[in-house]
């Protein structure tokens, strides 16, 4: 039922929202350049940015459990492929898949701190995807003015309708394809400061 009636229900809400954009020049750029984006940003953020990135053939880790189950029914609604796995269920099996899928010419998505958090945390798995692919890491936050927060581990925003929302894009980051231990967890530590630089920068947004 859920993933019946959720995707009519985003894509009512996601008309109504006023987007102020930042920084997807840097997307602009790899894309003219004929690389594809590993985009990076928190589970919270799923529903809008599900409904800003639709229609672009996304590849998108998704976990195994229910959650995950009516999560990809909605999406692939949205015009993104799936690969099912997280971190603690099936993680190599989908990581493979989504490395066959971008050399196929496909962007990723990664909700970095999921599928069961904590919350504002990078796991490991999309640095392990950049020096797999040869592919950046493309951070980016989503933060709407007006909104409900669910009482989830990961606070998952609803923007309300008509709500000013802002899109706050990051730099690339380029991961060697043989980097050792610490080089990956430099790596993964740059990923989430981006999103915690990008997330401030969004409220920035909103307040102006």
């Amino acid at each position: 039922m859920i993933a019946a009636i959720g995707p009519p229900l985003i894509s009512a809400l996601g008309r109504t929202l006023r987007w102020r954009v930042e920084g997807i020049e840097h997307l602009e750029r790899l894309e003219h350049a004929g690389r594809r984006p590993i985009l990076a940003f928190w589970h919270g953020r799923i529903l809008t940015a599900t409904y800003y990135f639709r229609n672009r053939r996304i590849v998108v880790m998704i976990s195994e459990n229910f959650d995950g189950e009516w999560i990809a029914r909605i999406i692939r609604r949205f015009g993104y492929e799936t690969s099912r796995g997280s971190t603690s269920r099936g993680g190599q099996r989908a990581l493979l898949q989504l490395k066959r899928d971008m050399e196929k010419g496909l962007p990723a998505g990664f909700a970095v701190d999921g599928p069961r958090g904590p919350a504002r945390q990078v796991q490991p798995g999309v640095v392990w995807l950049a020096k797999l692919t040869g592919n950046p890491v493309v951070p980016f936050h989503i933060e709407a003015l007006k909104h409900w927060s669910l009482r989830s581990w990961d606070r998952t925003q609803i923007p309300k309708p008509f709500s000013k929302v802002a899109l706050v894009v990051g730099a690339p980051i380029e991961v060697e394809t043989n980097p050792g231990a610490v080089v990956l967890e430099q790596k993964r530590s740059a990923v989430e400061m981006s999103l915690l630089q990008l997330e401030r920068r969004a409220h920035e947004i909103l307040k102006s």
